[in-house]
């Protein structure tokens, strides 16, 4: 699971790895659920023929999926990651699912609390290769009924890793081990563009050997 992360701000970053542009330059470096942070999505006019019209582009959205139903952005403290094994089902991320609303969610960096010592030590983790992460993540817009505006938000999926080398070394002894999906650089587009029914297919962890950690 993730909590919490560092978003990729820097736009020659996100240009070069991601092949976006318009980062909003008032984004929190560190973002918590319920913060305003950027993701990927596949661009809503991908598909009109239009080469003039880049497949991905990048938005602000909320870390922690608001569904339309929610009556206000609290839900984002519950919200922020989605287990791959029941997302299809559950009520706040199954219309994005069932609408093939996938998103990429660019880190620098995630932070997982480790337990070994007998108390949690929050340890940054990220890609031995000092490249940023694509975080496989479904996005939603929430209409807000006090003013009206539409408020974009994501979560991030994420898969069991009781067997991972690397990840199962986190979160607590007691509990199950979990992981975000961090897609492989060639499946980006892939990955936005899938059907609900080829989803599945990415939700799997990454190489152990591919990640580093270290302590805050």
């Amino acid at each position: 699971m993730c909590s919490n992360y560092l978003p990729v701000l820097n736009p020659a970053t996100l240009k070069k790895y991601f092949k976006v542009t318009g980062i909003d330059p008032g984004l929190k470096l560190h973002t918590w659920p319920g913060y305003i942070s950027p993701f990927i999505r596949k661009h809503e006019h991908a598909d009109v023929g239009d080469e003039a019209v880049p497949f991905r582009e990048l938005m602000p959205g909320a870390f922690g999926m608001i569904p339309h139903w929610s009556k206000d952005t609290k839900i984002t403290r519950t919200t922020y990651n989605a287990r791959s094994e029941t997302v299809a089902e559950k009520n706040s991320f199954r219309d994005a699912w069932r609408l093939g609303r996938h998103c990429i969610v660019p880190a620098e960096a995630i932070y997982e609390p480790d337990y070994r010592t007998g108390k949690a030590v929050w340890t940054k983790i990220s890609r031995v290769d000092d490249k940023p992460m694509g975080i496989a993540g479904i996005w939603t817009g929430w209409k807000n009924p006090a003013n009206g505006e539409i408020l974009r938000s994501f979560t991030m999926l994420t898969v069991n890793a009781d067997d991972h080398p690397f990840m199962r070394n986190f979160h607590k002894p007691e509990d199950e081990k979990r992981m975000v999906v961090i897609l492989e650089d060639d499946d980006y587009d892939a990955w936005l563009n899938a059907s609900p029914n080829e989803s599945m297919q990415y939700m799997k962890q990454f190489p152990s050997n591919l990640m580093q950690k270290s302590n805050l």
